[in-house]
């Protein structure tokens, strides 16, 4: 791809310490293994928002597949489809959301930024339950773009004919240059309409799909997710794209698990990269991971195929792991495998 694409889909959020620390913060967990456990019979299936699932992995919301491949996101479902992952769909996708469900033999899901005017949003909420996608994944964390320094050195620019077909008939919001000595924000009108926990409790109340949202790292934030409606919480930080310096997903997880105390399924992503990060992840409270570049690289380097194979390798890694740190089943993974100094 080019490099102004790599900048885009590899990139973070300015200095990005945190896109590092949540790669560094799985390496920093070691594993205890376990010897002679009785493994007759394991597996990985586990039941999430009503879908049996033979793995705990689903593939994150990435924009613009088209960077990474010439069929986009239809590439991507088809790895998917082959693989029997589930798949998170961008707002941003290059490919219409009913295109991308008219190709997939997988569980969809579709993830949903709020829109200024209501209805904008009520309309790509009405979409996606007409195509037959199975859930809701509302990012929060987002309501202005990070500042992303490496993109604005490759001079990145979305390349002709690459654009977000989900959003053609909504107006975008433009921000005025700001002069020296102004506020780049704050008196401009641009965070008056983003989003607020009320409307969280609209869309709830606007959609029968389970609601699954994006974004928390904070216990607090988790809370009050789960009284507005929340059905299930990703524990994200944008994969490092959004507020630099934050924590490591997997280091904010612990947390976040307290606080909700089983209400809710919760999710991860950030830093996947290895089957035992899985595991890692699995002993901290986490019901399934996200993973978003990995499966785009292998996007990348041989479309579908790709797909597969990345997400292969890492169900295979996951499996592995179990068995060595003696974990018949997804319900024996505990904060047991993690190991204790002294």
């Amino acid at each position: 791809m080019t490099d102004s694409a790599w900048a885009y889909l590899s990139g973070g959020a300015a200095d990005e310490l945190t896109l590092r620390e949540n790669r560094d913060a799985f390496d920093r967990l070691r594993l205890q293994n376990r010897v002679l456990a009785d493994l007759k019979g394991g597996g990985t299936k586990l039941n999430l928002f009503g879908l049996q699932l033979d793995y705990p992995i689903v593939l994150a919301p990435v924009a613009y597949h088209r960077l990474a491949h010439p069929q986009g996101e239809l590439a991507s479902v088809l790895g998917a489809s082959a693989i029997k992952v589930p798949m998170v769909v961008s707002t941003q996708a290059s490919i219409g959301l009913e295109d991308i469900a008219q190709a997939a033999q997988t569980p969809l899901w579709f993830q949903l930024y709020l829109q200024a005017e209501r209805s904008h949003t009520l309309s790509l909420v009405r979409r996606a339950e007409a195509a037959g996608y199975r859930a809701i994944v509302l990012t929060l964390d987002a309501p202005v773009n990070g500042v992303r320094n490496r993109e604005q050195r490759a001079s990145f620019q979305l390349p002709p004919g690459i654009d977000a077909p989900n959003l053609r008939d909504i107006p975008s919001p433009s921000l005025p240059p700001a002069r020296a000595g102004e506020s780049a924000l704050f008196g401009k009108g641009v965070l008056d309409t983003a989003p607020t926990w009320d409307d969280l409790a609209w869309l709830r109340a606007s959609t029968r799909l389970p609601l699954i949202v994006k974004g928390i790292t904070s216990p607090l934030d988790a809370l009050q997710a789960i009284e507005h409606g929340a059905d299930g919480i990703v524990v994200s930080n944008h994969g490092g794209r959004v507020l630099d310096g934050q924590p490591a997903t997997i280091d904010a997880l612990p947390a976040v698990t307290a606080a909700v105390a089983g209400r809710v399924p919760l999710l991860l992503d950030g830093g996947i990269r290895r089957g035992t990060d899985i595991l890692k992840a699995l002993a901290l409270g986490a019901t399934a991971v996200l993973i978003g570049r990995p499966y785009v690289y292998g996007l990348a380097a041989a479309g579908p195929v790709g797909v597969v194979h990345v997400v292969h390798m890492l169900r295979t890694e996951l499996e592995i792991a179990m068995a060595l740190t003696g974990c018949k089943t997804l319900a024996d993974i505990t904060p047991s495998v993690l190991w204790q100094r002294g």
